[in-house]
């Protein structure tokens, strides 16, 4: 006998749409809120959020409430909430954020390949992958769903914001489970490329720390412990005049001489690899927040990071056969 599949439009679902590139925000009523109305509820969360555009006011709140884009619970069961709506804790409210004004990052994201499946781009620095914090339309998922006009586009993998180079996004749904899963199960071999000062470091030396990285704090930290992040260093090639030449336009005349290692991560925690130069007593040309955190607001943007995610390789979870993407960047 067939098995019987419930229609996959019955599945619950965010009740309002992808717009302009952005997702819906959701927020759960706390019991302080308890009895509040839906309109004082909303305004508190925009109000008192970090980064807010100007135009963010309670007069388009109350359009936005009079076109019915602030909504309870989830499809098909959500509904619509007037201004005067009385909310009850522990109730998920849906609705848009408006994104605060952003400096222009003032690099293209070019594109690698695509496929029916994959969008497969090189990521400049800069440019955070996912919405986050500050860096809202200046993420390389709302540019590209405004540029491609297709909001389901959803990255398969994460890059850090100032680390550039290849970067694959899922452009269906259905597709982003089988292609996220290559990255959280480490089916995935990844290529970095990472200038700093040269040193000599035998190929095929083998890093191994226990790193931990706090949400809201810039730096990590190496502790001790077992180890739970893994590298190899596959080359270290010193460059040659022409290249120091270029760096030196970008970083100033007095540039010690640098190299170009090759880093393969057998892990993917956060600012792995800029952890492990840094103890390494070479940290990456460029590197913001280490050893020093440079203030946000003061970064320059002709003055990258030179870490550069140069290759992805793997077996395609649908076709099986071998995928290969090589960024082009060259700094």
């Amino acid at each position: 006998m067939e098995s019987i599949r419930r229609p996959r439009a019955q599945r619950p679902r965010p009740p309002l749409e992808i717009r302009d590139g952005l997702n819906p925000s959701r927020a759960r009523v706390p019991d302080s809120a308890n009895g509040m109305t839906a309109f004082d509820f909303v305004w508190h969360l925009k109000s008192t959020q970090r980064y807010r555009h100007p135009e963010d006011t309670r007069e388009n709140l109350l359009k936005e409430f009079q076109s019915g884009n602030i909504r309870l619970g989830l499809w098909p069961r959500d509904r619509e909430l007037s201004a005067s709506s009385t909310l009850k804790a522990g109730e998920d409210i849906w609705f848009y954020r408006m994104p605060a004004e952003e400096k222009e990052i003032p690099y293209e994201i070019n594109i690698i390949d695509e496929d029916e499946n994959l969008l497969v781009v090189d990521k400049p620095p800069f440019l955070s992958t996912m919405p986050r914090g500050r860096h809202i339309s200046q993420s390389a998922t709302v540019k590209l769903r405004r540029r491609c006009g297709n909001p389901d586009l959803a990255p398969a993998h994460r890059l850090d914001r100032h680390t550039s180079g290849v970067l694959i996004f899922t452009k269906k749904k259905e597709m982003r489970f089988p292609y996220q899963n290559l990255f959280a199960t480490r089916a995935a071999t990844k290529i970095y490329e990472a200038t700093a000062e040269y040193t000599e470091i035998p190929p095929g030396a083998q890093w191994a720390h226990h790193l931990e990285k706090t949400p809201g704090i810039v730096q990590g930290r190496i502790l001790d412990g077992e180890p739970n992040s893994f590298t190899t260093v596959s080359s270290v090639t010193p460059c040659d005049k022409a290249r120091m030449a270029e760096l030196k336009k970008i970083h100033g005349a007095t540039l010690a001489p640098q190299a170009i290692y090759e880093l393969r991560p057998q892990t993917g925690k956060t600012h792995q690899l800029r952890l492990q130069m840094l103890a390494a007593g070479i940290p990456i040309l460029g590197d913001p927040a280490y050893p020093t955190v440079l203030p946000e607001d003061e970064e320059d943007f002709s003055v990258p990071m030179h870490l550069t995610a140069r290759e992805l390789r793997f077996i395609d979870p649908l076709t099986s056969r071998e995928r290969r993407f090589r960024s082009p960047r060259v700094w």
